[in-house]
């Protein structure tokens, strides 16, 4: 008999508030920043590629990204790239760690659903400054009953959170919009693995569905979760 869930596990980028959106507005800017020195298509797999490469050194995150993009203006232009370009790419940054948050719809009449009858941990990983300024604006930071912001969402990394927050990893759910990150691994570590899908999705985040997995669900939006919750809970 499955054990019933007690402890929700959440991602916060594109799953309680937009990101990525961010993230490809800057793209599109760098991309015409660098317009005279590479097509589009390929100045894309550029950036990518630096992204998968540093990824080791910078972690997730506005920053890594911004790094990876001046590697990729000085690899493009043969290091004869503009200052002002440099200047651009920074600022891009800048604005990108300064926007105000945005919640997805429903998100916040849904966390007060699950708060106190769930122990719901927000689990992310990223930059530790700009995920702790997002909840704080958010106005959710109070709702959870801890925080986690981590390196990498491996299988080990939910066994150890879900063990500290709760009865272990086989009571406990994730739920978010990478397949890579926020599905698979808590999966794999015994837990329940929600797919909620944004519609934006970084290449690095993409994995192939654990179809027929019974650990598995996908919904359209978080506002399905109670339901599902009280579903799969048999209540």
């Amino acid at each position: 008999m499955t054990a019933p869930i007690t402890t929700i596990g959440l991602d916060a980028d594109d799953t309680l508030w937009h990101n990525e959106r961010f993230f490809s507005l800057t793209h599109e800017r760098f991309t015409q920043l660098l317009a005279d020195h590479a097509a589009p298509d390929h100045l894309a797999e550029r950036l990518l590629a630096a992204e998968r490469r540093n990824l080791g050194q910078y972690g997730f995150g506005i920053k890594g990204f911004v790094l990876s993009m001046i590697e990729t203006a000085v690899e493009i232009t043969e290091g004869k790239v503009p200052g002002h370009v440099i200047g651009e790419i920074i600022a891009a940054g800048q604005e990108m760690l300064s926007h105000p948050i945005e919640l997805l719809p429903g998100v916040e009449e849904t966390i007060a659903a699950l708060a106190g009858r769930y122990r719901l941990v927000l689990i992310t990983k990223g930059d530790l400054l700009d995920q702790e300024r997002k909840l704080a604006q958010s106005g959710l930071g109070a709702r959870f009953d801890a925080v986690e912001i981590v390196s990498h969402k491996t299988p080990q990394a939910y066994a150890s959170i879900f063990a500290r927050h709760g009865d272990g990893a086989h009571t406990a759910l994730m739920a978010g919009n990478s397949m890579a990150s926020d599905v698979i691994p808590p999966i794999e570590a015994g837990g329940w693995g929600i797919f909620v899908p944004h519609g934006r999705e970084w290449a690095l985040e993409r994995a192939d569905p654990p179809k027929g997995n019974p650990r598995y669900q996908q919904i359209s939006a978080l506002s399905e979760l109670p339901d599902l919750l009280q579903a799969l809970n048999g209540s």
